[in-house]
C-alpha cells in the first residue's frame, strides 16, 4: 500500500527540500531558518554547509528578510520595535543600521497614520491623553513622534491637558 503524498511530504523531504519549502512560502533570518530545520538533522556541520549554499545561490538573504520584515511591521509599529524584531534574529550590524535609518525617515508618518485609524480625535481630558500616549509608546513609536502627532491638534484639546512638549 502507498503512503499518501500529504505523509511522504512531511517526512521524506531532504533537509535542503524543507528549506527551499520553508523560503518559498516567506523569507527567512539564517537563525530563523538554523531553529527550523535542526530538528531533520543530525549534524550541525550539514546543516551550515546548506545555508551558506543557500546564502551564496541568494535563495537566504538577510537583507531581503529584512526588508520583508519592515514592510510587515512597520505599517503598525514604530521603528524602536520592529529594529528589536530584528535583532533578535541575529542580524548583521549594518542591516540593523541600515533599518533603523529608513524606519527613523518615515516614523512620524507612521505615527500620525496609527493615531489616525485608532483614535482620529485628539483626547477629551489628561486620562484619555495619557492613553493614547501609552497606547502609541507601547507599539515602539518614540515619545518624540507620538508629542508631535499630538501636537498637531492641540488646539483642539481642552485646555487643561499638558501641551504635548511639556511632557517629559
Amino acid at each position: 500500500m502507498q503512503d499518501s503524498p500529504k505523509a511522504r511530504a512531511g517526512g521524506g523531504l531532504s533537509l535542503k527540500a524543507r528549506a527551499i519549502a520553508l523560503l518559498s512560502r516567506r523569507e527567512h533570518s539564517r537563525m530563523e531558518l538554523r531553529r527550523k530545520l535542526a530538528p531533520h538533522c543530525e549534524e550541525p556541520e550539514t546543516l551550515d554547509a546548506l545555508l551558506d549554499e543557500l546564502q551564496g545561490g541568494n535563495l537566504l538573504s538577510d537583507t531581503r528578510f529584512a526588508e520583508s520584515l519592515m514592510h510587515r511591521r512597520a505599517p503598525r509599529h514604530g521603528w524602536r520595535r520592529v529594529i528589536q524584531e530584528l535583532r533578535q534574529h541575529e542580524l548583521p550590524a549594518d542591516t540593523l543600521a541600515e533599518a533603523a535609518e529608513a524606519l527613523q525617515a518615515t516614523e512620524f508618518d507612521r505615527a500620525r497614520e496609527v493615531w489616525q485609524k485608532r483614535f482620529g480625535a485628539p483626547p477629551a481630558d489628561a486620562k484619555e491623553y495619557a492613553r493614547q500616549l501609552r497606547y502609541m509608546a507601547t507599539r515602539g513609536f518614540t515619545a518624540d513622534s507620538v508629542r508631535r502627532v499630538l501636537a498637531e491638534h492641540e488646539s483642539e484639546m481642552p485646555g487643561d491637558l499638558p501641551a504635548p512638549d511639556e511632557l517629559e
